[in-house]
């Protein structure tokens, strides 16, 4: 309604569950929100999280592309799938006791579980 653009910026951990990867760069989280602020992102191409239907700018002013999508910092990718798929119906799960106060609308926004648990 008032044109607001709402970013998440992920200035935790990457490249792995807790153990296996690290935490993502301050100099790219800076670089992000500089971006943000700036007007930087707001025309960039943007690619859609096919679980969580994020949208992911898929270029940034002096930050790794490959780092923009959490996938692609994972040396397993069936691992990443595996664990967004465990989040996703995480997710669902627990939004059921909200389910009956929800609007279509947010209903559609649930995340898809692309995947089975066993892959």
């Amino acid at each position: 309604e008032n044109g607001t653009n709402v970013w998440l910026v992920n200035t935790g951990w990457s490249g792995g569950a807790y153990g296996e990867g690290h935490r993502i760069k301050l100099n790219y989280t800076r670089q992000m929100i500089s971006a943000i602020l700036n007007g930087e992102l707001n025309n960039v191409d943007m690619k859609a999280d096919e679980i969580f239907g994020l949208n992911m700018p898929v270029d940034c002013p002096g930050v790794p592309n490959e780092i923009l999508n959490p996938r692609n910092t994972w040396a397993s990718k069936a691992a990443y799938d595996q664990k967004a798929n465990f989040l996703a119906k995480a997710f669902n799960d627990n939004f059921k006791q909200f389910e009956k106060e929800a609007s279509e609308e947010i209903l559609a926004a649930a995340p898809n579980i692309l995947v089975s648990e066993e892959a």
